[in-house]
């Protein structure tokens, strides 16, 4: 009986570690999800800028 409960402990200590080893992944793929997404709109608006900028001059000269 003793056994059996030494036991279900370490699998109960070992589900707990894991589950807290794959939720700090998770945080970290989140996290960098989170950066890919602010660097990606980043470009997307400077790409929109940049397209703008020749038809401002454009419009200057006029």
């Amino acid at each position: 009986d003793h056994n059996l409960n030494n036991v279900t402990s370490q699998a109960t200590n070992m589900a707990a570690a894991a589950s807290q080893i794959e939720d700090a992944d998770m945080a970290k793929e989140m996290s960098e999800m989170t950066k890919f997404k602010i660097l990606n709109e980043a470009g997307i608006s400077m790409l929109s800028q940049a397209n703008q900028t020749p038809q401002m001059v454009s419009k200057l000269l006029q």
